[in-house]
């Protein structure tokens, strides 16, 4: 048992805060400088995670301690608080005129796919349609995946640390394929949504290793350490195993690699 839980249990709220605060602290800093190296900047969002933390007297962490089986290790389920928190902090202070003005160099149709995916929260298939029939933009699929990812290549600047926090804001990145035919729009949101299903059944431990390494490319040393594995062989190992059964949940649905 986390020696903090046990002084939760016991009924010493301050005690637990400060055996957490003093083991976890470097992995909180860790996942706030994901995304943001500011000293300012970080020192205001660990602030912010520490709230939100021992708000309603630890309320986070006792709903943590209190399930009968985790499904997850804590520092996995921690990494995944402060993350939410990270980014919601900086979509508050940001705003939604801050994050349009970063599209404005983008061409139409990509400061569209922009303002509908990151700045608005739509889905990749809520964009392509919106696209469509609001802005009157006949974009075949395939194309419309083409200008998806290149604005995700744009957000991310170079995979810089702001870059990181804007594409966190639109989720995970179309994933690369061959153009479709284009009446073949629904045909890929369904198979969008047999991946989502399949990335769906991984466990949480095994999504966040799968979000940080394929997905933002954090070397596979700092995943270990950000996650609680012993070092990055098992990042890899864990990794691999994950996506082989996303694939084989893919092949029981008929999509195989040459589909996506």
């Amino acid at each position: 048992m986390e020696h903090w839980i046990a002084k939760l249990e016991a009924r010493e709220p301050d005690a637990a805060w400060d055996l957490l605060l003093e083991r976890y602290r470097r992995l909180i800093f860790a996942a706030i400088r994901h995304y943001t190296t500011d000293p300012d900047d970080v020192m205001d969002v660990f602030a912010r995670v520490c709230e939100a933390l021992r708000a309603d007297d630890l309320a986070r962490l006792r709903q943590y301690a209190a399930q009968p089986a985790h499904r997850a290790r804590f520092s996995t389920w921690l990494v995944t608080v402060v993350r939410h928190l990270t980014i919601d902090w900086f979509r508050h202070r940001d705003g939604r005129p801050r994050l349009s003005a970063a599209a404005a160099a983008l061409p139409p149709a990509q400061r569209r796919i922009f303002e509908y995916v990151f700045v608005g929260g739509r889905s990749h298939i809520e964009a392509y349609e919106l696209l469509r029939t609001r802005d009157a933009i006949d974009l075949p699929f395939g194309a419309f995946l083409h200008e998806l990812s290149a604005t995700y290549r744009a957000a991310a600047g170079a995979t810089n640390h702001r870059g990181r926090l804007v594409v966190e804001l639109g989720g995970p990145p179309p994933l690369p394929g061959p153009d479709p035919p284009d009446d073949d729009a629904a045909v890929r949101a369904e198979q969008a949504g047999v991946l989502a299903d399949a990335l769906a059944a991984l466990t949480p431990d095994e999504r966040l290793a799968v979000e940080l390494f394929v997905i933002e490319e954090v070397p596979a040393a700092e995943v270990a350490r950000l996650v609680g594995l012993p070092n990055a062989k098992a990042v890899y190992n864990r990794v691999y195993r994950a996506l082989a059964a996303v694939r084989l949940r893919l092949e029981r649905a008929g999509i195989r690699r040459d589909d996506l």
